[in-house]
């Protein structure tokens, strides 16, 4: 039987807006993937299946659930009462329960707070099986606990047909929007809410693609990887020819996702209207949506000049850059590093004389338009404006981030094998962007998550005697390029000729909403492209009228990842360490790597890294001309020469790994700012290296590690005693400032953590601390940095990195209620400038001292005085309110909110810093 609980309400509900707004954010994690060997059948039970060697000791979490469909019926009940469907929350409790409970975690308790991930199901456990399309090679079997689809097939279509059965039955209608999200079509579809045409923009100046650059992107996958291409395609037809199945069944059945109700998509009497079936188009269109913002690191070269600029002009050219260098922390020799044996992977080196720089001249850079034409609502919600709505979501940041791993070797575990704690961090959604699968079939073997609608291979899981996750890293895959203009705005010189700019558009319309008070209106999204890539700014550059462009690697290669996945889900090629780190080679979007088997770990850095020509600066604009472009660049298919896999960060059975999104090794440099002393990484770097200093490492000890990291305030911990120290170089006499001074002691006493008074409480313990510290940082930043500084210099500064992301700080690149923090801040910055100020040694200082202009007694005036301004600042004012807290309560300011992609709600959770979905695995054994 088709999967269903129940049907369409018997009457039209409509909302003619479309369910404006619902789509407020998302943050993406990657992929698509799997191949080769026939296997067994999984449908033994758990523990005893034959082609699973994890021994019953790997787990697995990813919340809310894995239903993340729901008829309109259930919307309505939801919305009006609060029910939940079965398996749309379900794994939301045991995730969030971890953050009390891990203190008195055992390994025989690791599973309430995880899935077990074994291979199978039992047959006391299956709640439901069916054969879809009623096919006999491919069978779906449902778990009880979780509802998680187990896919059997017995060839290799059938396994592929099932998987794109499932994904269609667990993520359609969050599907269907990415798809419109990837091609710019989200307002037309969704509605024109000002959130939804902020990320359709921010989607589409990134990924402004034609049907023909979606469809170049599959033959070229093809045409360039042998069998395994040709494999990839067939297994994309057959996924799809599951998703159409599934969409012409759940249409006449009429227990299709009411969300299509609620959009005027679908009649809920007469069952009028379509759901368009998906082409493979539609799949390079979802991974365009990865790739674009969340598998490609670098950018901001026309930023990073602005602020270089600012700073020339502050302390003149020569010590300008001085200052310019030390605040960008290139390669600081403080930094976390996941590499940390001492070997060095040279790249991004600031060269000795940069050539073909094309720095703008002050004041001239202005931002390319996107939207012209606009009507009603497209007209009243200027470009601006719903730019600054999508970047307040995690989905329309492209700093997104995601986090993290722990891998001990098993020279330092109790058991002698490897143990791994890891998985990325996506965001929380309702559905989650996310979907759990086990694919047993033909060349194919995994368990895990893979991203909806790309879920023709487990994307990040476990195979049959292996586990893999994955980071951003965030290695600097794009460059900008200053086009010097020609005849008009949109021509420009290409060695040496005049040549047209190509206009891509993309022409969008709405209907009413009554859920905002929307009116309809449309518009029309431009980009102009070059050889060079899109368009994005225009300024001068001595005088000259030049565009600059953004080309990344990545770009028309979205598809090109798929062999590397494929790959990672293939038994017959993964055998250890070294396959697998060739499987990652595989995958052109920027991520870092972990493996772990019974035997070994292994890590590896991936994505296309273009090897740039001599003298070139990464970190800033250059001339559109042939002496500065990639090596072996060509235009006509974006490839070039890329740095070999050797020059990669990787490593084999280090004693252990840490990643959250930290430096990866020596001398190679990312794109992101403000990898320096203190990092988040550190949290975990401090707590894994104490527990393999002491040897006799468990599954528990390192879930307790990572636990205990994602309840710590990176702040408290590893900056405020250098702060405490310098308000303690004399005795303290003013009583406010005293009195706060005691609760931060007291708090950092206990731990410096932002835990619950006792589990579901909803109150923290050390709240005063809290808040004094909330309120603290950003007074105490603006007062050491922008006197020295100046205003110009700080506002440049503040917009390369951001000065604070705590948990309840909205304004940072997660937005609010997002879970992930500590990702971007001025921590490394505070703490080698008060080091420096104290007298301590600092590696990597800051060109100049900024706390009382170098002096102790005014820098100590400084803290004393924003101390006792914030410990005078009420908690309304720390924690306003917002559409789901009153202002003041700061419980619920640090809440992880589920955000609506569809209909249905779910309730939030206490603040864990931690990834969405995430592993715990042991292997006992291997093939």
């Amino acid at each position: 039987m088709p999967r269903r609980t129940s049907r369409s309400a018997p009457h039209r509900l409509r909302t003619p807006g479309r369910l404006a707004g619902f789509l407020k954010t998302a943050s993406i994690c990657v992929l698509i993937a799997g191949l080769l060997s026939p296997l067994t059948q999984a449908t033994a039970a758990a523990a005893t299946a034959p082609n699973d060697y994890c021994g019953g000791q790997c787990s697995d979490i990813l919340p809310p659930g894995e239903n993340g469909n729901a008829t309109l019926a259930q919307i309505l009940l939801n919305q009006a009462f609060g029910t939940q469907p079965d398996h749309a929350e379900d794994q939301l409790g045991p995730y969030a329960d971890l953050a009390g409970g891990y203190s008195a975690l055992t390994d025989a308790k690791i599973d309430d707070f995880f899935n077990d991930a074994s291979f199978g199901v039992a047959s006391d456990q299956v709640a439901s099986t069916e054969k879809p399309a009623g096919r006999t090679d491919v069978t779906i079997a449902r778990d009880k606990k979780t509802g998680v689809p187990h896919i059997t097939g017995t060839t290799r279509y059938g396994t592929e047909f099932g998987a794109g059965y499932a994904a269609a039955e667990d993520r359609l209608w969050l599907m269907d929007l990415f798809r419109h999200v990837g091609r710019g079509q989200l307002t037309t579809f969704a509605g024109g809410a000002p959130a939804n045409q902020g990320l359709e923009q921010q989607f589409y100046r990134n990924a402004p693609y034609t049907e023909a650059d979606l469809q170049a992107q599959i033959d070229s996958a093809v045409a360039n990887n042998g069998d395994r291409g040709r494999q990839a395609l067939d297994d994309a037809n057959a996924y799809i020819a599951g998703i159409n199945s599934y969409i012409d069944a759940s249409d006449s059945g009429r227990y299709f996702p009411g969300e299509y109700v609620l959009t005027g998509h679908k009649d809920a009497i007469t069952n009028a209207g379509t759901i368009d079936h998906f082409k493979l188009t539609d799949l390079v269109a979802l991974a365009s949506v990865i790739g674009s913002l969340f598998g490609s690191g670098g950018g901001g070269e026309v930023n990073n000049a602005i602020s270089l600029l600012a700073a020339q002009s502050k302390y003149g050219v020569e010590e300008g850059t001085k200052v310019w260098e030390s605040f960008r922390e290139r390669n600081d020799p403080e930094a976390a590093l996941t590499v940390h044996n001492g070997e060095s992977f040279p790249y991004g080196a600031k060269p000795d004389s940069a050539q073909g720089e094309a720095l703008p001249d002050a004041g001239s850079v202005t931002t390319e338009p996107l939207v012209y034409d606009a009507t009603g609502t497209g007209a009243s919600q200027s470009a601006t404006s719903a730019a600054k709505a999508a970047t307040a979501s995690a989905l329309g940041s492209a700093r997104r981030g995601m986090s993290n791993a722990l891998v001990v070797s098993g020279k330092h575990t109790a058991s002698g094998h490897p143990i791994a704690v890891f998985g990325p961090q996506t965001g929380y959604f309702a559905p989650q962007l996310l979907m759990l699968q086990e694919i047993q079939g033909p060349g194919i073997s995994a368990r895990g998550a893979s991203f909806a609608g790309l879920s023709m291979y487990v994307e990040l899981g476990r195979g049959q005697d292996y586990s893999w996750s994955a980071t951003t890293s965030g290695q600097d895959i794009i460059d900008s390029y200053a086009v010097e203009l020609c005849q008009d705005d949109h021509h420009y010189l290409y060695h040496g000729t005049c040549t047209a700019m190509d206009k891509v558009e993309q022409k969008n319309s709405w209907k009413p909403t009554t859920a905002d008070g929307t009116a309809a209106g449309s518009y029309t999204m431009r980009v102009w492209r070059t050889k060079y890539g899109p368009v994005a700014y225009r300024a001068t550059v001595g005088g000259k009228k030049v565009a600059y462009t953004t080309l990344r690697s990545s770009y028309l290669h979205e598809a090109d990842s798929i062999i590397g996945f494929q790959m990672l889900n293939d038994p017959g090629y993964v055998k250890g360490p070294k396959d697998f780190q060739s499987a990652a080679q595989h995958i052109n979007f920027t991520f870092n790597w972990f493996y772990a088997d019974s035997q070994h770990t292994a890590y590896y850095n991936s994505g296309d890294n273009p090897v740039r020509a001599s003298g070139v600066d990464s970190e800033f604009p250059v001339w559109g001309q042939a002496a500065y472009e990639w090596k072996n660049w060509d235009p006509a298919t974006n490839t070039a020469a890329y740095t070999p896999a050797a020059q990669h960060p990787n490593s084999v059975d280090q004693d252990y790994y840490i990643s959250w999104n930290n430096k990866q090794a020596l001398n190679y440099t990312t794109a992101s700012w403000g990898d320096g002393s203190v990092h988040r990484g550190n949290l975990l770097d401090d707590r894994v290296k104490k527990l393999v200093a002491a040897g006799g490492v468990t599954r528990t000890k390192l879930v307790q590690a990572m636990a205990d990291a994602a309840l710590a305030d990176l702040r408290a911990e590893d900056v405020l005693p250098d702060l405490l120290k310098v308000i303690d170089s004399s005795t303290v006499t003013d009583p406010t400032a005293a009195a706060a001074v005691g609760k931060l002691k007291t708090w950092l006493t206990a731990g410096g953590r932002r835990t619950e008074t006792s589990p579901g409480s909803k109150a923290y313990a050390d709240s005063e601390a809290i808040r004094i510290l909330d309120a603290w940082w950003p007074l105490l930043v603006k007062a050491e940095f922008q006197p020295g500084l100046g205003d110009d210099l700080y506002t440049a500064f503040t917009a390369n990195l951001p000065i604070d992301e705590s948990p309840s700080a909205g304004h940072g690149p997660t937005g609010s209620h997002a879970g992930s923090s500590f990702q971007y801040g001025w921590w490394s910055y505070v703490d080698k400038d008060v080091r420096a100020v104290l007298g301590e040694p600092v590696q990597g200082p800051l060109a100049e001292k900024y706390c009382g202009g170098g002096d102790l007694s005014d820098c100590r005036s400084i803290l004393i005085s924003t101390l006792k301004e914030a410990a005078g600042t009420s908690a309304s004012a720390v924690y306003p309110g917002d559409d789901l807290c009153s202002a003041g309560d700061q419980w619920c300011a640090d809440s992880i909110n589920q955000r609506t992609l569809g209909g249905i709600k779910h309730h939030t959770i206490s603040w864990q810093n931690r990834p969405t979905f995430q592993q715990v695995v042991e292997y006992t054994s291997h093939r």
